[in-house]
């Protein structure tokens, strides 16, 4: 029997332009800144020292504002901390601002955030409601292009804070630049796909930025297995975190 939950699904795949016969594995029935994905910045090393160390969310978020480690903050109009629940099992990471974004001061606002919230509501997930979403640089690089290897490296601390202050049980790298530089490791989307990675001890996943699917849309249905597959990872965690809690 089709539910009014089955029929709001069908519209949301229908949206991100998935065929609405794909069904998440054991789900119940009921229920701006573009990137090419190839060519992408190379792995850097991380900073030595983290400057922002033992500082919480609003001495973070205030350092971030009035940071000037790299050329990107001559042209911003706003930087773009990132968005959503700090205490999220979801962190969501992408590469950078882009225009609407560094308008407004929040990431994924445009074309893109629109599909990254459908992507997100096709596996029952909400923008702001146990899921954060953040970049690899807080500032808009010109002209959208992908941040170099500098850049990612003058915000690496801050992400790396972020990430120590919310403590997410999965990440989910938006695009290969958020995946080369959060492994580590130069490689493809199509290699880094279907594997659980790690950021320090945290379970990673790859999928391809939302900018890049609006321009590639043979490779959305590919997004779709890996959203599948982040929700699977995500249920084996769940036992694990209540063993060891016990």
């Amino acid at each position: 029997m089709t539910t009014a939950g089955d029929t709001r699904r069908d519209q949301i795949l229908r949206e991100i332009g998935i065929d609405v016969r794909w069904r998440l594995r054991g789900a119940p029935e009921a229920a701006s800144a573009p990137a090419a994905e190839p060519g992408a910045a190379s792995p850097v090393p991380r900073a030595q020292s983290a400057p922002v160390q033992g500082l919480d969310w609003a001495e973070l978020k205030a350092q971030v504002t009035s940071c000037t480690a790299c050329g990107l903050h001559e042209k911003r109009n706003k930087t773009v901390f990132g968005v959503g629940d700090e205490q999220a099992d979801w962190l969501f990471v992408g590469e950078g601002p882009g225009a609407e974004e560094d308008e407004q001061g929040e990431p994924f606002v445009g074309q893109a955030g629109k599909l990254l919230d459908n992507m997100l509501a096709a596996i029952n997930l909400r923008r702001g409601e146990n899921v954060y979403i953040a970049n690899i640089v807080k500032c808009r690089p010109p002209g959208n292009r992908n941040p170099v290897a500098e850049e990612a490296q003058a915000c690496s601390a801050y992400l790396q804070r972020q990430i120590e202050l919310i403590r997410p049980k999965l990440i989910v790298a938006l695009g290969k630049v958020a995946a080369v530089n959060l492994l580590q490791r130069d490689a493809s989307i199509a290699v880094l796909r279907g594997e659980v990675h790690e950021y320090r001890g945290i379970p990673l996943i790859v999928t391809y930025h939302p900018a890049y699917l609006l321009r590639t849309l043979s490779d959305k249905a590919k997004a779709w297995q890996d959203l599948c597959f982040a929700v699977d990872t995500m249920r084996g965690l769940q036992p694990a975190a209540r063993a060891g809690a016990a």
